[in-house]
């Protein structure tokens, strides 16, 4: 699960993140289970369509964790070079990722 950024420095979730986020996706994978079930069961469209969308905002915050975390991480790393280049560099990348990941 580590991996090593451009800058190397090795950046993981560390234990209580990656615990807070493996309890988030189980939670996800209950909510999934649960369209499964309601599909099955034949329930309305405006029941599923709602549990489904649940579903999707529990992925966004997930995403939003990480992509706070990821931005602390690359932006603080590029202010310690001290080089105004390189923090433009992370600054765009986490712009990049920001717009990516918020739709």
């Amino acid at each position: 699960m580590e991996q090593t950024e451009g800058n190397g420095h090795d950046h993981t979730l560390g234990p209580a993140l990656q615990q807070d986020l493996l309890t988030r996706l189980r939670r996800i994978e209950g909510q999934v289970r649960g369209v499964h079930r309601m599909v099955e069961e034949d329930r309305s469209c405006r029941e599923i369509l709602t549990q489904i969308a649940s579903v999707h905002e529990a992925m966004r915050g997930v995403g939003r964790i990480l992509v706070r975390k990821h931005m602390a991480e690359r932006l603080g790393d590029a202010q310690q070079t001290g080089n105004p280049a390189e923090l433009d560099r992370a600054y765009q990348e986490v712009l990049d990722l920001m717009y990516k990941h918020a739709r």
